[in-house]
């Protein structure tokens, strides 16, 4: 690397948790550094789902070294043991840390591109020698490029939601009926959005984390004075098994264990009907413009008023097109990682913790982290990207001994991603026996219910 690259900043896109975590983490360790994020405060995509409660406590989603920039400047962190929302994180954690962070964080900047100076994907010639040039398009319309070292890309997956189609393409009609589709669980506190669903039927498309937490708000809504005639009905692409629900009592999370139960309870308390192994092929309109489910297999389920498509999220990468990425055929994650987080065999707590060797790419000194390294899985907690930041800190600052070292354990079973079910956990875990491995062994729907990205 020449004198002239050693001295750029390090890059990052994205001001959310892995991407501060990861400025924190080059702070720490005395290294230049620059943040861009799109949206106008930090943790822009976070409060997109302020209404929503974590399945992790505030002391699982503290990164260590953000904490230590946060100390010094009178910040107190919350109690350990309560759950936040997505707004609680982003305001009382995410920008604190961005502000303390100063000029090094410049909001409304949208990264466009990210290329080699001088060398497009095609030119082998002095390639690891060159700086990064990345291309910025800011918020009054303004374009600019700046240079780096190294780039950290932590811009999530939550602008890129995936469509209702069973192929992983839109259904056709899904785009003409977009006015009565959502690809977020709705904030039923909202009163607009409460008069959306109250005393309608819902199709929720998905079976993971988010989708129970649909299924639990509508349940919740269906018991209400303002919300009766409110049902859901669950499409699923597979069938019901024992592991559907995620790992209940067997938890170590145990909000998160108490989401999978609660999507339980809404079936079995007749406020949702499954319908499995049915891949959605088309989104029709009946005479009173009400949206018909078509399958692969023909079959037409009864009309709904409304889609909410929870069935993932994918990583954008167009603006990283110009270099050269390692990812897998099937998950678009890092090569290396791709058979450690592959959701068929894993949940979140059977993920070895892991760092810059799995991140590493055929382009030196590009990595994504975060909930992006992860491409399609699921399967991803807030504390594993903190790990993945603390490793790539470390090798950029010449440590590699640090960077190598495994300085986290996770929570074993269940789904992942999503997000705790209610206001007082300690409450939920006496009536389950207590205990951090525990579950509520009863839960009742009317209880927040809250899924998001964890």
């Amino acid at each position: 690397m020449s004198q002239t690259t050693t001295d750029l900043p390090v890059v990052v896109i994205g001001a959310g948790p892995a991407g501060l975590a990861a400025a924190a983490h080059l702070e720490d360790r005395g290294l230049d550094f620059l943040v861009l994020e799109a949206g106008r405060r930090a943790g822009a995509a976070t409060r997109d789902w302020a209404h929503v409660r974590l399945f992790s406590r505030w002391g699982e989603v503290v990164d260590p070294a953000a904490e230590k920039i946060l100390a010094p400047t009178g910040w107190v962190k919350p109690d350990a043991a309560s759950y936040p929302t997505g707004g609680d994180w982003a305001e009382l954690y995410l920008q604190p840390l961005a502000d303390v962070l100063g000029d090094r964080v410049r909001f409304g900047a949208r990264v466009t591109g990210v290329s080699r100076t001088g060398r497009d994907r095609i030119v082998d010639a002095d390639r690891d020698a060159q700086p990064f040039v990345i291309h910025i398009e800011h918020a009054d319309g303004r374009e600019e490029r700046v240079f780096a070292r190294a780039v950290i890309d932590a811009s999530g997956t939550w602008s890129t939601p995936s469509p209702a189609g069973g192929s992983g393409l839109p259904a056709l009609g899904e785009k003409a009926a977009a006015d009565r589709i959502a690809y977020r669980v709705p904030d039923l506190k909202d009163p607009a959005v409460r008069a959306r669903y109250a005393g309608k039927r819902t199709a929720v498309i998905g079976s993971g984390a988010s989708a129970f937490t649909a299924l639990a708000y509508l349940a919740d809504l269906a018991k209400a004075d303002d919300g009766t005639g409110t049902k859901a009905l669950w499409v699923l692409r597979r069938g019901i098994s024992g592991s559907t629900f995620g790992g209940g009592e067997a938890d170590q999370l145990p909000a998160r264990g108490a989401l999978g139960l609660a999507a339980k309870a809404a079936v079995d308390a007749g406020y949702a009907d499954a319908v499995t192994g049915f891949r959605t092929d088309s989104i029709e309109r009946d005479a009173d413009g009400r949206l018909v489910l078509v399958g692969e297999d023909g079959r037409r389920l009864d009309a709904v008023d409304e889609v909410i498509v929870l069935t993932g999220f994918r990583p954008d990468l167009s603006f990283l097109d110009e270099l050269r990425l390692g990812l897998d055929e099937r998950l678009q994650a890092p090569m290396e990682l791709a058979p450690l987080i592959d959701p068929n065999q894993h949940s979140c707590g059977t993920v070895y913790p892991h760092g810059v060797n799995e991140l590493s790419h055929p382009e030196k000194d590009v990595y994504l982290v975060g909930m992006k390294s992860y491409g399609r899985a699921p399967t991803f907690l807030a504390m594993t990207g903190y790990e993945q930041v603390r490793s790539v800190a470390a090798h950029l600052a010449g440590d590699q001994e640090a960077a190598e070292r495994v300085e986290l354990t996770l929570p074993e079973t269940g789904v992942c991603g999503g997000a705790g079910l209610f206001d007082e956990p300690a409450a939920a875990e006496e009536e389950a026996g207590g205990g951090c491995c525990s579950a509520p062994t009863t839960l009742t729907i009317g209880a927040p219910a809250s899924s998001g990205g964890c």
